[in-house]
C-alpha cells in the first residue's frame, strides 16, 4: 500500500502570552502548552470526527482494491467466463495506465481542493465520483462500462487521496500529543480496507460474477459516504473553506485550459493515436514530462535558495529509484494477478482460492511489519540509516522479489505459499521507500514550494505505476525466466547504484537525512 501525506494541523499553539498551558489543554512531551483536553465522546482517545473520516478511507480503501483485485481478470477472461475478452497485454497495460492516472489526478484534486472548492467539499464529492465508478462497472455492460467506470474512479480517487489526510489533520491542534497515534490509527483504515476489499470482492465475483464483485465495492463505498455525511457538519470550520480562491476572472481562462485538454484527448482517441493498446505508454510520457517541468520550476526559480536547489537535486535519483521500485511493486495488479491465475496452485481439496485473495498478503503484511519498522527507527535514532540508504535497500529487496521467482519457473502448480513469499520481501522493500519517500519529499521541499515537491514523490509513484503496466506487456509464461531475471536483475543494480552514491546524495540534501 501506498501511504498517503499527512499534511500540516490547523490551529494555534494554545499559549497563553507567559508561556503557560491554558486552562484544559494538554501539556506536549516537552512541557509547552498543548491543544485543548477532549471533552465527550472519543474515538480510542481521539476526536470523534475521526471515526468518521476511518471510516470512510476504510471503505474507500475496500472498494478500491477490491475493484483493483478483479478488474484485471474481468478484461481478459473470455465472454463465456464473464469477462469482455481483452487481449492480456492490451488489460494489463490499461491496469497500469489507470493506476497511473489515479496520482496524476491527486495533483489536480489537490489545486481544486486549494483553489476552488476547498478540502471538505472536494473530498466528499471525489467519494460520490468513486461510488459512481464502481455502479458503472457493476450495470453498464461492456467496454463503455469499464471505461466510464475507471475514469470516474481514478478522478474520484486522486481528489480522495490528496484530501481526505487534510481533514484528519484538521481535527488537532498544531501541538496536540495526540495527532501522530491519530493518524497511525487512520492509516490502519487503509490497510485493512486493502485486506478485506480484495478477500471480499474476489469471493463475490467467483461464486455470483464481477458485475456483483463491483456492486459490492459500490456499496461499500456508498456506507462510507453515508456515514460521513450524516457528520460531516462536525469538522473544524477551516476545511468547509476554499484556503486560496481563485479569482473569478481566472475562471474562463482555466476553464478554456481544461477544455482544450479534454479536447485534445477526444482527438487523439477517435484518430486513433491514443488507443488502449498504447494507453500505459502515453501516460508513461505525459507524468515524465510532468516531472520535469516540476524539477525545472524548482531549480530554475528566483524563490529557490542556494541550499533548497541542491536538496532538489539530491531528489533526482530518489524520483529515479522511486519510480523503479513501484514499477515492479505494482505488477501486484498486473503481472502477479496473471500469474495468480494461470500458475499457482489455488485448490485446497474441493474449494479454489479466489483469484484476487492474493491481492491481501500485502495489506496483511504492512499491517505486520510497519509498527515493527516504526519501533527500530525510533530505537535507532540518529544511528538509523539515512534516507538514500534506506531507498538502495528497499529497492534491492523488490528486485530480489522478483528472482524469487526464478525457482518455480517451470514448476506447474507453485505453492499459494510461494507468492506469499514473494509479496513478504516486496512489503519488506515498500516499508524502507513507500513512507520514507513521504516524508523525505516534505523534508526537501523548498519553502516556497512544499506541495510542489509531495507531487514530485506522487509523480515518481504514478510513473512506476504506469511501467508496471507498459512491462507487463512483456510476460509470458514460457518467457518468465528473462522477464523475472532481467527485470530482478536491473532493479537490485540500480538500488546498489544508490547505496554506492547514497553519501554524495546525503551531503546534497544539506543537514537532511
Amino acid at each position: 500500500m501506498v501511504p498517503m501525506t499527512q499534511h500540516t494541523p490547523r490551529g494555534t499553539d494554545g499559549a497563553t502570552s507567559a508561556g503557560a498551558p491554558l486552562p484544559g489543554t494538554v501539556p506536549t512531551r516537552d512541557g509547552d502548552p498543548g491543544s485543548p483536553a477532549p471533552t465527550g465522546p472519543t474515538f480510542f482517545g481521539q476526536p470523534r470526527m475521526l471515526a468518521n473520516l476511518f471510516s470512510v478511507e476504510t471503505w474507500e480503501r475496500f472498494s478500491f482494491y477490491g475493484m483493483q483485485g478483479i478488474v484485471l481478470l474481468y478484461m481478459y477472461f473470455t465472454a463465456a467466463e464473464g469477462g469482455l475478452g481483452i487481449d492480456q497485454a492490451t488489460a494489463a497495460g490499461i491496469v497500469g495506465a489507470y493506476g497511473g492516472a489515479v496520482y496524476l489526478f491527486a495533483i489536480v484534486g489537490g489545486w481544486v481542493a486549494d483553489r476552488v472548492l476547498g478540502s471538505e467539499r472536494t473530498m466528499f464529492l471525489s467519494g460520490v465520483l468513486i461510488m459512481a465508478g464502481h455502479v458503472s462497472l457493476a450495470l453498464l455492460p461492456g467496454v463503455a462500462g469499464l471505461a466510464v467506470g475507471l475514469i470516474l474512479i481514478a478522478v474520484g480517487s486522486g481528489g480522495l487521496k490528496t484530501t481526505i489526510t487534510n481533514l484528519v489533520g484538521s481535527l488537532y491542534d498544531r501541538r496536540d500529543p495526540r495527532r501522530d497515534a491519530g493518524f497511525s490509527i487512520f492509516y490502519m483504515g487503509v490497510n485493512i480496507g486493502g485486506l478485506l476489499g480484495p478477500l471480499l470482492t474476489g469471493w463475490a465475483q467467483q461464486t455470483w460474477g464481477f458485475h456483483l464483485g463491483f456492486g459490492l465495492a459500490a456499496i461499500g463505498m456508498a456506507l462510507g459516504l453515508t456515514q460521513y455525511a450524516l457528520n460531516r457538519r462536525n469538522l473544524p470550520d477551516e476545511v468547509h473553506h476554499v484556503p486560496n480562491p481563485l479569482p473569478r476572472s481566472e475562471y474562463g481562462k482555466w476553464i478554456g485550459i481544461a477544455a482544450a485538454g479534454l479536447g485534445v484527448v477526444v482527438v487523439a482517441v477517435l484518430t486513433g493515436v491514443l488507443n488502449a493498446g498504447n494507453l500505459a505508454d502515453v501516460v508513461v510520457v505525459v507524468i515524465l514530462v510532468a516531472a520535469v517541468a516540476l524539477f525545472a520550476i524548482l531549480l530554475t526559480s528566483s524563490k529557490v535558495d542556494d541550499d533548497e536547489r541542491s536538496r532538489v537535486r539530491s531528489f533526482i535519483p530518489m524520483f529515479i529509484g522511486s519510480a523503479a521500485f513501484f514499477a515492479l511493486f505494482q505488477q501486484q495488479f498486473t503481472v502477479v494477478t496473471i500469474y495468480s491465475d494461470t500458475r499457482l496452485d489455488r485448490t485446497l481439496g474441493d474449494w479454489t482460492m479466489p483469484i484476487s485473495w492474493v491481492q491481501s498478503f500485502n495489506p496483511f503484511f504492512i499491517i505486520l511489519l510497519a509498527p515493527v519498522f516504526a519501533a527500530l527507527w525510533t530505537r535507532l535514532g540518529a544511528r538509523q540509516p539515512a534516507t538514500p540508504t534506506k531507498f538502495g535497500l528497499g529497492i534491492v529487496l523488490m528486485g530480489s522479489a522478483f528472482l524469487v521467482f526464478l525457482p518455480m519457473v517451470g514448476v506447474s502448480a507453485v505453492p499459494v505459499l510461494w507468492i506469499a513469499l514473494i509479496l513478504l520481501v516486496a512489503t519488506l522493500g515498500e516499508l524502507m521507500v513507500s513512507p520514507v519517500g513521504l516524508s523525505l519529499s516534505t523534508k526537501l521541499a523548498p519553502r516556497s514550494y512544499p506541495v510542489l515537491m509531495v507531487a514530485l514523490n506522487y509523480l515518481s509513484v504514478a510513473l512506476g505505476t504506469a511501467l508496471s503496466g507498459s512491462l507487463a506487456g512483456f510476460y509470458s509464461e514460457q518467457a518468465e525466466s528473462a522477464y523475472f531475471g532481467t527485470l530482478g536483475a536491473v532493479t537490485i543494480g540500480i538500488g546498489v547504484l544508490l547505496l554506492v552514491v547514497a553519501r554524495p546524495v546525503t551531503r546534497a540534501m544539506r543537514g537532511v537525512r
